[in-house]
């Protein structure tokens, strides 16, 4: 799959493809909007497919927020999208604690922001952290000595805009000093279109410090790794063959979609340019790429 088709969508195509597939799985940032704007045409994009019978799946990497702001999100900007449809990396890092039984008289310390935070708290962790100590500083004096809460037993690294020294050197003596201590990265995509005109360093370049850092590999939860893709099986109890990735990034959303056994759309309202797409050195291909969500409903009635 990943040495696939890189074939523009056509008419008849893009009819096939929304025939074959009972839920699309749209990535957010890229393919929805970019930062607080929406992308062009794509409320009435999704209109076009929810009135088809189609069910939908948002699934983003960006861990800033937790399922209930982005449901608030998609409300302010006039969409109403249920919780419950909204799937985020902070979601994934949580149930990866969960399911792994991760005892509750641990602390979890979190570089990253609320919404790691609020889905810890929704499922019994405490955690400590996040952007409090974006407002830390350190003094590197010859007496000065840092010291860290024992009793930490995870970390979790996702996007930071208030990343710094201070929780850098926090989260590599509990990965390396307390003993069992987990490592968990919500993502490792190096950049994001966290704003409307321009790309932002994303999670990965937080994760790659830490990592660097502890000398420690993290345990991914966000795409690519399928580890979401389980939740999503169970909810909708069907084939993973009659889901569609929506999504702009190659190595993210695309490769999801591979390893997930789904079928792939990849959106170049994003990351991904056609000449990256083309370039004979990229060996992750979508089974077919369309402009932008508009484009790609627009193509059903031609």
């Amino acid at each position: 799959m990943a040495n696939g088709g890189r074939e523009a969508l056509t008419p008849q195509a893009a009819r096939s493809l929304v025939d074959s597939v009972d839920v699309f799985i749209f990535d957010c940032d890229g393919v929805i909007w970019k930062g607080d704007t929406l992308i062009e045409g794509v409320s009435e994009a999704l209109h076009t497919l929810r009135s088809l019978g189609k069910k939908f799946v948002f699934l983003t990497n960006n861990s800033r927020k937790s399922r209930k702001q982005y449901a608030k999100k998609f409300s302010k900007l006039g969409m109403e999208i249920n919780e419950d449809e909204i799937f985020t990396s902070s979601f994934a890092a949580a149930m990866y604690l969960k399911l792994n039984n991760f005892p509750t008289d641990k602390k979890v310390y979190v570089v990253g922001e609320e919404g790691i935070q609020e889905e810890l708290k929704l499922v019994g962790y405490e955690s400590i952290g996040g952007p409090e100590d974006g407002k830390k500083s350190i003094q590197l004096e010859s007496s000065f000595f840092f010291d860290h809460d024992k009793s930490v037993g995870a970390v979790v690294v996702g996007l930071d805009q208030h990343f710094n020294y201070y929780k850098l050197q926090y989260a590599t003596l509990c990965i390396r000093e307390n003993p069992g201590c987990l490592f968990i990265a919500t993502n490792r995509d190096s950049t994001g279109n966290l704003t409307s005109l321009q790309e932002w360093p994303g999670a990965g370049s937080m994760v790659s410090a830490v990592s660097c850092s502890a000398e420690k590999e993290p345990v991914v939860v966000g795409k690519p790794s399928t580890f979401l893709m389980n939740f999503l099986l169970e909810r909708f109890r069907i084939d993973a063959s009659r889901m569609c990735m929506v999504g702009d990034r190659l190595d993210t959303d695309i490769l999801f979609g591979h390893n997930a056994g789904c079928k792939t759309l990849l959106v170049l309202s994003g990351v991904t340019t056609l000449p990256a797409l083309l370039d004979p050195s990229n060996s992750i291909h979508p089974d077919s790429y369309a402009n932008d969500m508009s484009h790609f409903v627009q193509l059903l009635s031609q």
